[in-house]
């Protein structure tokens, strides 16, 4: 039997409100899981816990944990795994990263830097998805770009509520992808307008130097939008918020006198125009802003894997920073969902801090 991962999730409240117990039970589940990526049974449980519970209790309560789809069984009568929305819930409430030991610091302080001294920054980066690789028993990877190059394609894919995938494609095909935190309520028509609008004008051109363009239409915009607002509140037919508030804002009155000005008319035309065109520029620009500023270890299981579209894997992540503290690449380890993620988040943040290193140092 497949893991349901098309199930829907709880409500995050009922999750919250495990009991402790529950959420005992629910933990050791998963440590079996990523520890011997068997299913565990209640009588098993009953006799791990720190607890006095008899295997009927635990079966009550793996009901429980299974009705709100943190759990399920692979077959009718095995024991218990934890399915994706298991573990992404065991990843961003319950779990403990671990330090990194001293021999696995000083191991990746010695490969990276020799990496670097027989080949340079590109030999730094080989030696890192090795010694990464060796230590996880998963595959390093390492994505980089050359700064700013000329790109030629860009796309926002949704990856979370609040997160999405900045995917930046550049002329000599190299790729880069950037998680970035969105606005609260973005819709993902925001994301795909953005994504269609910049493709118009990316094409041959550096991310700066469209953003450059982007933000000087948009104040010319803004300056065409508060003269024609200025020009009806003149003739006294509109109030005008303009841009020193939160929002822009523009109440009309007197409709009646529009029908008889052209111009009048037009201008409300125009203006309806422009916030249109303001609304995209500003969305844009804000994604783009994003793209440059994501940061942290990002976690990516199973089918939240967008970038390799391995329902069957999961990825730890994290951004490589170059001398100008821009992000520049990502790093990370791609293995099974079993992953010992308390584990290998902390040696790839390392890792990647190793290298920021070494780049800012050259």
């Amino acid at each position: 039997m497949a893991p349901p991962a098309d199930r829907p999730a709880a409500e995050p409240g009922a999750l919250a409100n495990l009991n402790a117990r529950s959420r005992e039970i629910f933990r050791r589940i998963v440590e079996s899981y990523l520890t011997t990526g068997e299913p565990v049974g209640s009588r098993h449980l009953s006799r791990m816990l720190p607890i006095t519970l008899s295997p009927a209790s635990v079966r009550n309560v793996m009901q429980d944990l299974e009705e709100l789809g943190l759990i399920y069984a692979p077959h009718a009568s095995a024991g218990r795994l934890p399915t994706q929305h298991g573990l992404r819930f065991f990843v961003d409430a319950l779990l403990e990263f671990g330090d990194l030991g001293r021999e696995e610091r000083a191991r990746i302080d010695a490969q990276v830097r020799a990496g670097a001294e027989g080949g340079g920054y590109e030999g730094a980066l080989a030696e890192t998805t090795s010694v990464l690789s060796e230590l996880t028993s998963g595959a390093g990877i390492v994505l980089t770009s050359k700064s700013d190059p000329a790109l030629k394609h860009v796309e926002f894919l949704r990856l979370e509520p609040e997160k999405a995938l900045a995917v930046l494609v550049a002329e000599d095909g190299s790729i880069e992808n950037r998680v970035i935190d969105t606005p609260a309520g973005l819709p993902a028509s925001a994301l795909m307008e953005a994504s269609n609008y910049l493709n118009a004008r990316i094409i041959g051109r550096t991310l700066s130097e469209v953003m450059a363009e982007i933000e000087s239409d948009r104040r010319r915009a803004r300056g065409e939008l508060d003269a024609i607002a200025a020009r009806l509140v003149d003739a006294g037919l509109a109030s005008w918020a303009g841009a020193s508030e939160a929002r822009d804002q523009l109440i009309v009155r007197g409709q009646a006198n529009l029908l008889g000005d052209v111009r009048a008319a037009e201008d409300i035309e125009r203006i309806r125009t422009l916030f249109a065109d303001l609304e995209t520029k500003t969305d844009v620009i804000e994604l783009l802003h994003r793209a440059e500023t994501g940061n942290g270890v990002k976690i990516f299981i199973g089918s939240e894997n967008k970038l390799f579209s391995l329902s069957g894997s999961s990825m730890i992540a994290a951004p490589l920073r170059g001398g100008d503290h821009r992000i520049a690449g990502v790093l990370g380890v791609i293995g099974p969902t079993r992953l010992n993620y308390g584990r290998i988040v902390p040696m790839v943040e390392y890792a990647a801090q190793v290298l920021g290193e070494l780049r800012r140092s050259r």
